[in-house]
């Protein structure tokens, strides 16, 4: 629902994915233009069953408010878990005292200070694991992995159970692909191409070539790059840097839809 880095552009929104399990909801970053973007792609808002933000820079959360909020006025009732960086949660407070009045459903936030990958939510579905990541504040990315149910196995015993990986702002780092190793799927910034290497690494970010490293190293199933620079505006050449390293690479644009 966003493939843009720091600023929106006229066809790019900020960070913002929403992963779809069983008719439930789990929505990934939360970037302005958010709940525009559910509108249009028909997501319900009472069926989100948890969000997971990956640090507190603007990019990331400025569409927050305006979701809970929507939430409220669409007569939710049920809990909502909000997973993020210790920070995150004065930013909850102040939606709280400023305008929460009228929220009936409970907002529960789980701050996540793990220096390793922590298990962090169960459903009946999935589980979910926090890691940090390597940028300049605060920052985590999320592993989501399907649970295998008796109905699974009974309708076919070779059944592989399904993950997806969300790598967030980050410069690459060398337990980074073992976190995410064997993941159906792996979404990694890759906020710039390969020559410009050295602004990425002062920003604390990954380019193409890095994104798809990772992927490699991690032997995932398919890798996904988003979080792009305004100043990209030649895709060709910039999938192409990708999938010289890693061939099954998808460069995502908003309103995408991908089948795990």
């Amino acid at each position: 629902m966003g493939t843009a880095s720091a600023m929106p552009i006229s066809d790019r929104n900020p960070s913002a994915q929403m992963l779809t399990v069983n008719g439930r909801l789990f929505l990934i970053d939360c970037g302005e233009g958010t709940q525009k973007a559910m509108r249009k792609a028909h997501l319900s808002f009472l069926k989100v069953e948890a969000i997971f933000i990956s640090h507190t820079h603007g990019d990331h959360l400025f569409g927050l408010f305006g979701l809970l909020n929507s939430m409220a006025m669409y007569g939710r009732t049920g809990k909502l878990d909000i997973y993020g960086p210790q920070p995150l949660g004065n930013i909850l407070n102040f939606y709280g005292n400023y305008f929460g009045e009228g929220t009936n459903f409970d907002i529960v936030y789980h701050p996540l200070t793990g220096k390793e990958p922590e298990l962090v939510h169960t459903s009946k579905w999935i589980t979910v694991k926090a890691f940090p990541l390597k940028h300049k504040i605060d920052c985590y990315g999320f592993r989501f992995d399907e649970i295998v149910t008796q109905r699974h196995m009974l309708e076919n015993p070779e059944y592989k159970a399904k993950s997806y990986a969300y790598c967030s702002d980050t410069m690459p780092f060398q337990a980074l692909p073992e976190w995410v190793r064997g993941v159906s799927c792996l979404y990694h910034e890759a906020t710039y191409q390969d020559e410009m290497a050295d602004k990425a690494n002062s920003r604390f970010h990954s380019t193409t070539v890095q994104a798809a490293r990772c992927a490699l190293e991690a032997g995932a199933g398919r890798l996904i790059v988003g979080h792009y620079s305004s100043r990209i505006v030649d895709f060709e050449a910039y999938l192409a840097e990708c999938t010289a390293i890693f061939k099954d690479t998808v460069a995502a644009r908003d309103g995408d839809v991908f089948n795990i």
